[in-house]
């Protein structure tokens, strides 16, 4: 009969053969306290174990040398690596970047997804569409944005459940004309499809839920620049589509980067939308 470990014993196992990795430690003489990436390396140059950020790389970095759960990566490492930039707003760009282009072997986040897709309301049902298809960058009614179709149509039932929305009417399942529905039974649908609901009370409280998901177009009629710069050093990020294609030092640079095709990325949406509309940034309209 096979033995399973329970959850507390695999741990104290796991911290039990942790021992602080010295074979790092010379990498730490030279680490700056400042915003950047940091990367950790095997043996090999083709995959790194992990890529990470932080406001301050050096302490960032500690704080994984003295982590027992991190002990198969460390034991793995033998160098430590790091490119400083202006802000948290520049690591978290260039990690989501290096994380997809170099896939490393520890991270399980930010991995190029193929399947990104959102939720299109041009029509009487929402549709799930695909980045492939649609361009995200200017389409003005889609909501949302997730790895797959599963996770599209779960957000969508999660909306008609705290609503109290009719699943027929939302395409989730099908509905017999003029007949209420099975959650209409369980007081769980206001009844829309049965007539204890106008279509019209239905659709407004729909759009008000799905307001929170909606997908902002790109404000601008090109690429821009965002400025960024702390007391050791100013990098401007250049942007298009919400796709971060690059820091320069000085906008005279910033013409190599706008080479580069600037489809809708997803990391560079999440990351960038906020600080972008927030206003707390200088930005500077490109020509193209």
């Amino acid at each position: 009969m096979v033995r399973r470990q329970s959850a507390p014993r695999l741990e104290f196992e796991a911290a039990a053969i942790y021992e602080y990795p010295e074979h790092l430690r010379p990498w730490l003489e030279a680490m700056p306290k400042h915003p950047g990436v940091y990367i950790f390396h095997g043996d090999g140059e083709a995959m790194p174990l992990y890529i990470g950020k932080s406001v301050n790389i050096r302490s960032r970095v500690l704080s994984h040398l003295r982590t027992p759960d991190e002990a198969a990566m460390l034991r793995q490492a033998r160098r430590v690596t790091w490119i400083c930039t202006a802000g948290e707003l520049g690591a978290l760009l260039l990690e989501a970047q290096l994380i997809k282009e170099r896939q490393p072997l520890f991270n399980k986040r930010l991995r190029r997804n193929r399947q990104l897709c959102s939720l299109r309301l041009s029509g009487e049902k929402p549709q799930v569409v695909y980045a492939k298809e649609v361009d995200f960058s200017t389409s003005a009614d889609l909501y949302g944005l997730f790895a797959n179709r599963r996770a599209a149509l779960q957000a969508l039932q999660t909306i008609a459940d705290d609503e109290k929305l009719c699943y027929g009417l939302l395409g989730l399942e099908p509905l017999s004309r003029g007949r209420a529905c099975f959650r209409s039974a369980l007081q769980r649908c206001a009844g829309a499809c049965c007539g204890r609901e106008s279509p019209e009370a239905h659709n407004m409280r729909f759009m008000a839920a799905m307001a929170r998901l909606r997908l902002v177009c790109w404000p601008w009629q090109g690429p821009i620049a965002l400025k960024e710069r702390s007391e050791t050093m100013t990098q401007y990020h250049i942007i298009h589509n919400w796709l971060w294609l690059g820091a320069v030092d000085a906008l005279s640079d910033a013409g190599a980067l706008l080479r580069a095709p600037a489809g809708f990325d997803h990391d560079g949406y999440k990351i960038l939308c906020k600080p972008l509309l927030c206003g707390d940034y200088d930005i500077i309209e490109l020509d193209q």
